[in-house]
């Protein structure tokens, strides 16, 4: 049962229905589910046909997911599951639209993922005049955020979230809490259009720490919430200290009205991370099928 104190809402990071159960299980509530194609990859049957060095046509992994996705959704009715277009730096932003509007037929509770470039920007402004709801992910500046905000201005509360990867910030010696602390500063005084959704959580301490910081959501791998339940589901109020040897990511000023091309939109770790899916897209796809 969901804590009373507990004010963020929760998402399971992953792509294996039987994970989900086991986590509902567990914790008796669950607000959405968050999937990509590294999540995707490695679901079990995904797993299986790799292992057998067997690969998906175009048209039976766009089936695959969808099945997996609507098991989800039927799981979660009353929640949120993210579905990510195919992307790699020279999708344009047509493609992605495409894209999305198939994964919005899929179910009914869809936010479809799309990258934080220039491309998935044009992308997700489209989709949010059409009243589709959108997660921007691989966030990782507060430039980024400041682009979500104004890209996507005058969307309803609840169509789009931002997801800002703390762990992949960790990774290169930044603290990736500080980034939520300062997106959430940065969107206190606008309408809060978009939900800060707290991603690429590594430990117990990232999971404990954004509900702290006051995250609108946090998707979380499997393992950790399972660990959470064990803990008796706390819920603290005070973020610890930051760990030792993670370079503080200041807070900078920002308008949330200039244009998106005014916005430094370009960032490394995006460019990685959109690499690494569509890396592991293709490594379950048989292009000549």
């Amino acid at each position: 049962m969901r804590p009373a104190a507990l004010k963020t809402r929760l998402f399971l990071d992953g792509a294996d229905p039987a994970e989900t159960r086991q986590v509902l299980d567990a914790l008796g509530f669950l607000d959405g589910q968050t999937t990509n194609p590294s999540l995707l990859a490695k679901n079990p049957e995904a797993q299986a046909h790799r292992a057998e060095g067997r690969k998906f046509s175009q048209s039976t992994i766009d089936g695959f997911y969808r099945t997996v996705c609507r098991t989800l959704s039927d799981m979660l009715p009353g929640g949120s599951i993210s579905i990510e277009v195919y992307a790699d730096a020279t999708t344009p932003a047509g493609e992605m639209v495409r894209q999305a509007r198939e994964f919005d037929t899929w179910i009914p509770n869809a936010h479809i993922k799309l990258p934080t470039t220039s491309a998935g920007l044009e992308a997700a402004r489209v989709l949010v005049d059409e009243g589709r709801r959108v997660n921007m992910t691989l966030v990782f500046s507060q430039e980024q955020a400041a682009a979500v905000y104004a890209a996507t201005a005058g969307a309803r509360r609840g169509s789009v979230f931002l997801s800002p990867f703390i762990g992949r910030l960790d990774d290169r010696g930044e603290n990736g809490l500080d980034l939520i602390r300062n997106v959430l500063a940065l969107y206190a005084p606008g309408d809060g259009h978009v939900e800060v959704l707290t991603a690429s959580v590594r430990t117990l301490e990232h999971f404990l720490s954004a509900l702290a910081l006051g995250s609108d959501i946090v998707t979380v791998p499997a393992k950790l919430l399972l660990a959470w339940a064990a803990a008796g589901m706390p819920v603290p109020t005070v973020c610890p200290p930051a760990p030792a040897g993670l370079r503080p990511i200041p807070r900078i000023a920002l308008s949330l009205s200039r244009p998106v091309r005014d916005y430094a939109i370009g960032h490394p770790l995006t460019d990685a991370g959109l690499e690494k899916f569509a890396a592991d897209w293709n490594s379950l796809i048989d292009r000549a099928s």
